[in-house]
């Protein structure tokens, strides 16, 4: 399927690797101009150089933290305009909720809150006046199905949910969208990095602790990052226009609900 896409200038947020990485290669892939993000500079230049090579696009690479102002501007400021923004940042590690101090809670608030809003208020009006726009906001299938211990990655990213609910109504008028993809689990760094610390906790072996978090998954694997991508680009595409304000779970089945 052409989405439409060639010639628009795309931002994927925390894209050096993972579901970021998986988003900005199916945009360049689909013809767009691609920033990519990350905080470490060689890692994502590796990056960038890679999808280059795979897309044939022109991919820029910016490192900087977006959850600063410095860090947001840098990244809006790669490009003359922004047709697509996908929003993305690493979650607060797993914590028991007692553990959290407010400085953490502020950290955690910030990076997966605040930092998509002040993106998507840098880059709407520009979207509304072409009459073209798709934001994305990468969240998690916690948003719908809370976990202990991902309670600040929860809130901060329900609350990310709530605030553009209703900035997606107004500006829909305009071919502007917004909406989040709630990824499952997928087999990227950070679940690597669940699955070794359950292990060391209940001091199994992280072969085991995998097989059976794939066990409770109806689809009996981890998602491919490709498959994250690719739902990604469409949401992005012209046909695409008429969704927006919406969750799309990606969870393989795992969330046991009908809406």
């Amino acid at each position: 399927m052409d989405l439409g896409l060639a010639g628009k200038n795309a931002i994927v947020c925390a894209s050096s690797k993972g579901l970021g990485r998986a988003c900005a290669l199916e945009l360049a892939r689909a013809g767009c101009r691609v920033v990519v993000n990350g905080r470490d500079a060689d890692r994502l230049e590796e990056t960038r150089a890679e999808i280059a090579a795979q897309t044939g696009a022109e991919v820029i690479a910016v490192a900087a933290d977006i959850s600063t102002e410095e860090g947001r501007a840098a990244l809006i400021g790669a490009l003359p305009r922004v047709d697509i923004l996908v929003n993305n940042n690493g979650g607060p590690p797993p914590r028991d909720f007692r553990q959290i101090d407010e400085a953490a809670m502020i950290a955690g608030v910030e990076a997966n809150m605040i930092a998509p809003i002040r993106l998507t208020q840098a880059v709407i009006d520009g979207m509304i006046d072409r009459r073209f726009g798709r934001i994305v906001n990468i969240t998690s299938g916690s948003v719908k199905m809370p976990l202990a211990g991902l309670d600040l990655s929860s809130g901060a990213r329900a609350g990310l949910t709530a605030f553009v609910a209703g900035v997606a109504r107004s500006v829909a008028h305009a071919n502007v969208t917004i909406n989040s993809l709630l990824p499952g689990s997928f087999d990227t760094d950070r679940i690597a990095s669940m699955v070794a610390g359950q292990a060391r906790k209940s001091g199994r072996d992280p072969a085991e602790v995998l097989r059976e978090r794939e066990a409770g998954i109806p689809a009996k694997r981890l998602g491919d990052p490709a498959e994250f991508g690719a739902a990604c680009a469409f949401l992005c595409s012209v046909q695409a226009g008429y969704i927006t304000g919406q969750s799309l779970l990606i969870d393989g089945g795992a969330f046991p609900g009908v809406l």
